[in-house]
């Protein structure tokens, strides 16, 4: 970008996870569908920059994460969407999702439905999503049910290698013996609208906690970094989709008091950033999981919690022959509006990441 400019965003938080969004983006974004604008966002510097100006600080942050809205692919939808964060543009996101159904509601660009639920279509990279969102009788919108792509498990119990010989010996296993560095560790791969890797942490005596968070950073990078030639890491039918995305790591919490599975997971993605939230489409991705192999009954609910206590609520829609469709309850909040200024004097634009 170049020349005094200045860039509107309406920032919001579903279960702490940001997500600013870029309602009129101004830069062209070209393509015939929202998967076509994806790949020429990559490679265009004026949208990549837009990007980084964005998500990079001094305006945003590491963990920052946003979207640009664009036209849908055909009148199906509302509108579409471009997920970016602070490595790229991702093929999904449900927190994203879930915060673009409250503000297309709350900002009027969807009318609210008399009965309460109005369906919000998103058209986003990995496919066609939609956000119902709940209002009250003032009109104010109480709570979110996203309803994702198909999520299927790709493969169970892959054993992987994460040894890192430069790293030091590991002391925070929760108090137990140090970890040499050098590990192998089984993960289930899972889709749900992007690949996930899934690692049980009980297995290894690591608690998802925010003290252990830079060994859970690490090793969610060891997990990516394993998979990244994996013959099980490339889509199968769309080449755009291929890689894994990130990896969850999960603690399992027993049953909640109304017969919910209680899990707490954090999920580590793209190049060691870290979701506050359960995570939208990861907990898609572990519901297909858990459905697959029975440890999620029928009508049963995943009582997903993230790092920092939040909760999102995930059970089967339904089954189909590509997997399940899941359908995830959470709520999310405006943050705020901002009026971003891009100086011409400024030395730091598009900005700069310390982490």
């Amino acid at each position: 970008m170049s020349g005094q400019a200045t860039i509107t965003t309406i920032d919001y938080h579903t279960g702490g996870e940001p997500f600013r969004i870029v309602a009129d983006p101004p830069v062209e974004i070209p393509g015939s569908t929202v998967a076509e604008k994806r790949m020429n966002a990559i490679g265009s510097e004026a949208i990549d920059g837009l990007r980084r100006l964005l998500v990079f600080e001094p305006r945003g942050h590491a963990d920052m994460y946003g979207g640009f809205v664009t036209a849908p692919d055909d009148d199906g939808a509302d509108f579409g969407v471009l997920f970016w964060h602070k490595d790229g543009f991702s093929t999904a996101c449900g927190h994203g999702t879930i915060a673009l159904g409250t503000w297309a509601v709350e900002s009027g660009l969807v009318s609210a439905a008399e009965s309460g639920a109005t369906d919000v279509v998103i058209d986003v990279p990995s496919g066609r999503v939609t956000a119902t969102v709940h209002t009250g009788p003032d009109g104010e919108v109480t709570s979110v049910d996203f309803i994702n792509v198909a999520s299927r498990v790709i493969a169970s119990d892959i054993e992987i290698d994460i040894s890192c010989d430069d790293e030091p010996p590991k002391t925070t296993m929760d108090g137990g013996e140090p970890s040499s560095g050098r590990q192998s560790i089984s993960v289930d791969l899972a889709w749900g609208g992007a690949l996930y890797a899934c690692l049980d942490a009980d297995r290894i005596g690591l608690t998802v906690v925010p003290e252990n968070l830079n060994e859970l950073i690490s090793l969610g990078r060891r997990v990516k970094t394993a998979l990244a030639d994996h013959p099980l890491s490339q889509h199968r039918s769309d080449s755009r989709l291929n890689g894994v995305y990130g990896t969850i790591i999960v603690n399992r919490l027993g049953l909640g008091s109304g017969g919910e599975l209680h899990q707490r997971n954090v999920t580590v993605f793209a190049d060691g950033q870290v979701d506050r939230s359960p995570c939208g489409s990861g907990t898609a991705a572990r519901i297909g999981i858990l459905h697959a192999s029975g440890e999620l009954a029928a009508g049963q609910t995943l009582l997903h919690e993230s790092i920092i206590g939040t909760r999102f609520r995930a059970s089967v829609l339904d089954e189909v022959k590509d997997g399940i469709i899941p359908i995830i309850e959470a709520s999310a909040h405006k943050v705020s509006t901002c009026t971003f200024v891009v100086d011409p004097r400024d030395e730091l634009v598009p900005g700069f990441v310390l982490r």
